[in-house]
Parts: C-alpha cells; structure tokens; sequence
C-alpha cells in the first residue's frame, strides 16, 4: 500500500514538474496588453494583445487570451488602446551614410543654391581654418529657381567659394552619385583645368573649360582622395568612435520612424566588422540586411568568411553583393541607350566594366542595381550568357525591367 502511495505521489510530482516546465517554455518575455494590434493577416487583421519571446511573435489575440503566457519574468505593457504596427522595413538605403547625414549640414529641404551657400556661410564661422565642411542631400530638380550662374541646371562654384576661401567644402547629392566641392577643396585634391576626366566619371566644365565644382561618378574621387587623406590622420580609436556615432545615430533615426530592419545597400567588410562587434555589444538596435559593395579583389579575398545570416541574435545578416555599372538619373550618370532629352550630347556613364562585373557575377550571388536602360540590359544580356552558372542561384534585379529586355533574355 505505502509502495502504491509513494508511485501515485512520484507520478503527480513528475506532471507538476512537467507543467512547470511547460508553462515556462511558454511563457512570453513581452506581453502588449489592451491595444489595437495591426497583424497584416486577412483572417484576423486586429488583435487586442500579443505575446513575443526571443524576439519572435508567438501569439496574438484577446487580452483573455494571451494572460496564461505571462509569467513573473514577463514584461507586460498596457497600451491602453493605442495602435501597434510591425516595424517598418527599409527595402534600399546606406545605413553609415544616414548616421553621417546627422553630423553633416543636411541639404535636404533647402530651396535653392542660394540657400546652400548660407549655410555653408554659417558652418565656416564655427569652422577652425582648413577644417572640412561636408553636407548631403542636395537635388537641383527640387530647388524652386535654377542656380545662376550655372551649366546644365547646375550651380557654379563662385558664391559657395566665396564665403569659404579657408575651408575646403564638399556637397555630396542626394542620390549619392555626384558631389559639388568649393575651390578650397579642388585646390587641396589637385584639380585644375588640365586634370581630365577619369574613367567612368566627369568633371563638369563651364564653356571656357573651367570645373564648376561638380564631379560626376568616379569623378566624385578626385575629391574624395583628399578628404581621405585629411580622416586617415585620425587613431584608430577615433575612427571607430566616429564610427560607432555613426552606427548610434542612424539606430536613431531609423527607430524615430517606426523602421526596425534596414536593407544596407553596399557596405565594406571593415563596416560590417563593426556591426558584428556592435552586434555582440547588442548595441545594434535595428536589423541589417547588408549587401557587400566592394571591387572584385576585395570580394575574392574576404567574402565567404563574411556570409552571415541572423548573426546576434537575428540582428545581421550579410548574404548579398551591391556592384554599380552605371550612375543616377539626377546627376545625369545613369547609362541610358538613348541622349538625356536636357542633355542630347550624353547617353550617361558607364562606370564599372561589363567584364568586371561578369566577373563579380562568377564569385557571388550578384544583386544589381539599376537605372532600367542600357546598363540594365547589359547586366542581364551577361547573367544570361552565363547560364551555365548553378540554376540555384538567386538573381534580384531592383527597379523596372523593360518588357524587351524580358523577352530577349529571359
């Protein structure tokens, strides 16, 4: 009889110890309570809680619901009726670059080229002498009155250099694919008349022969090497701390958007060397999809040792190779089949060889991205002379594909 007691009484403390085990394999880290859920599932678009644990969704529903899964160790939060929606994801962007953006003059909303040189006026006073200014986000399609002077709907350097003779100044546009620099910042790069274009890029002239301060593509270089050459004097322990800010700022802003991932569209590899480390910190609040933008050597030597997916906790993944073979339509560098209908005597820029992005295409899953014209059809014409490549491959194009294009390659 004691023999029968002491089974029944083993077997009850064994499903006690089991449930117990359940319940907390269940139960939740974060618990909303009382809000309007937005789920995006057609069969049950609104809920009144959720339930995640390790950072994932695990259930939804009625506040009744979704009670049995909070535990002592539960992070609960009343919304009280508010509206919760998934993060938002950013499909195409430079995740350093925005961090930057945030330490830089932002040229984003100005008006006009007159409103520019006010504002570098401004930055040169709190300015020590030869310190770069650098700003982004300028457009000249958005200004409310063409630049004048000025060449192809482009301002000319006078008025910028004018209010900046001891500082050197660089302008980044807001596609990225062209800069304007001052005559301070030419000087110290080297450029003069004579300096001839390099491959893929162009020194915009006015009808004398003279640079106007834009540097179209690759031309962006010719300034650029100075200005790298002036951060390379930083420690090492300056860079990344700059770095880090960046990385910080960039968390910030995307976060003060409602954007939790971030698609980062050509990073290097000493970058996301950095997300790692920030990743392990768990200091990298957003999730980062990166793509690789870096030239073929580089890609050779480092590449594989480099492929994450849902590193730190799901919070890096590196699966994917940004290469340019052309420019952007708003500088005029996109490689168009046919003349810019403003400008009849340029087709764009091409700047990458076709053979050295077919040989990018060999190494790695190769993610283009395009202006749909010319270069786009070159990049496929190559994907598809090279069918021989593992038919497993993932190949994205982004943008627009021209029906034609489909039809003779795919």
């Amino acid at each position: 009889m004691y023999q029968k007691i002491s089974f029944k009484f083993f077997i009850l403390l064994l499903l006690l110890a089991l449930n117990l085990s359940y319940c907390q394999q269940q139960s939740a880290d974060l618990v909303l309570m009382n809000g309007k859920i937005v789920t995006l599932d057609e069969a049950k678009p609104e809920a009144q809680a959720l339930a995640a644990k390790g950072g994932v969704i695990i259930a939804v529903g009625s506040n009744e619901e979704i009670k049995p899964l909070i535990s002592s160790a539960t992070k609960v939060i009343d919304l009280g009726g508010k509206l919760a929606i998934p993060g938002l994801i950013d499909g195409h962007g430079h995740f350093m670059s925005l961090g930057q953006s945030k330490m830089r003059l932002d040229l984003t909303k100005v008006k006009n080229w007159d409103e520019i040189v006010v504002m570098v006026a401004e930055a040169v006073k709190k300015a020590e002498p030869g310190e770069w200014i650098l700003g982004r986000g300028w457009h000249q399609e958005k200004w409310d009155r063409p630049p004048s002077p000025g060449v192809e709907g482009f301002p000319v350097l006078y008025s910028l250099s004018k209010v900046s003779p001891g500082n050197p100044v660089l302008l980044t546009h807001a596609s990225g694919h062209a800069t304007f620099a001052n005559a301070k910042a030419m000087e110290v790069s080297g450029v003069v008349k004579s300096t001839r274009n390099p491959a893929g890029g162009e020194i915009l002239r006015d009808p004398d022969g003279n640079p106007t301060g834009v540097f179209r593509e690759t031309a962006s270089g010719l300034i650029g090497r100075a200005l790298s050459l002036s951060l390379s004097r930083r420690t090492p322990a300056e860079v990344e701390a700059a770095d880090r800010r960046e990385i910080e700022l960039a968390v910030e802003e995307c976060l003060s958007k409602g954007v939790t991932s971030f698609h980062d569209a050509g990073a290097s590899f000493g970058t996301v060397d950095l997300y790692k480390r920030m990743a392990d910190e768990g200091r990298l609040g957003v999730r980062l999809y990166v793509m690789i933008g870096e030239g073929n050597a580089s890609l050779a030597k480092n590449l594989a040792e480099h492929r994450l997916v849902g590193y730190g906790n799901r919070h890096l993944t590196v699966r994917a190779v940004k290469r340019l073979i052309d420019g952007a339509l708003g500088p005029r560098g996109a490689w168009l089949l046919e003349p810019y209908a403003d400008l009849p005597t340029s087709t764009g820029l091409n700047t990458t060889s076709v053979t050295e992005i077919a040989e990018t295409a060999r190494m790695a899953h190769t993610l283009y991205t395009l202006i749909p014209d010319r270069d786009e059809g070159v990049a496929l014409q190559e994907l598809a002379r090279r069918g021989k490549m593992d038919v497993g491959v993932t190949r994205r194009v982004l943008h627009i594909l021209w029906q034609y294009d489909l039809v003779r390659v795919w």
